[in-house]
């Protein structure tokens, strides 16, 4: 699907992308797409995206915020501690997603993010060696033969709540994937 509509800014932007939510809009224009390659940054949004699944981005984006505050501005090491009565506490929390299987798969995926950190020397490393360094441009489309190998490792490797279609979506937020469609004032072909 393509969008033409010019905004009052006199840009166009991807269908999903909301007008009237301005963190939205921001999000579509600086982070959806570039190429992420922080250790820290790729971690929040792994993280995220997990809590995404079945829900909206736009909800999760909404509370961004709250998330950093509950999660100890997403230190994997802090996260992998968490005990019982912090996942009490999360689990309270109606500032984030109160899934306790999500809460608890966060702390997994902290983990297991920091063995692969260890593995690679960094997670970027990791993530960019699938493509061998380069973004993909596609669009249109929701899970790929790349987010099924991703999918597929991360989950053998002991990760939770990272299907392939959440590792696409994955994928598209940290720029491997840049799926701005045509017409998008971001969009560029391969």
């Amino acid at each position: 699907m393509t969008h033409s509509n010019t905004w009052s800014d006199g840009k166009c932007r991807c269908h999903w992308a909301n007008p009237k939510n301005e963190r939205y809009v921001k999000y579509h224009d600086t982070v959806w797409g570039a190429g992420v390659h922080d250790d820290a940054q790729l971690f929040e949004m792994l993280i995220l995206e997990t809590f995404q699944a079945g829900l909206s981005w736009e909800c999760i984006l909404n509370k961004t915020d709250e998330f950093r505050h509950a999660f100890d501005n997403f230190d994997a090491d802090k996260i992998c501690n968490y005990d019982e009565m912090k996942i009490n506490e999360l689990t309270n929390n109606a500032g984030i997603i109160r899934n306790r299987r999500k809460i608890c798969a966060a702390i997994n995926n902290a983990r297991v993010f920091l063995k692969i950190q260890h593995e690679y020397g960094t997670f970027d490393k990791y993530l960019w060696q699938w493509t061998h360094g380069h973004t993909i441009y596609e669009y249109g489309i929701t899970q790929s033969e790349l987010s099924d190998k991703i999918s597929d490792d991360l989950r053998r490797r002991g990760m939770q709540f990272v299907g392939t279609t959440t590792i696409y979506a994955y994928l598209q937020a940290i720029g491997i994937i840049n799926a701005h469609e045509p017409g998008c004032w971001l969009y560029k072909k391969s």
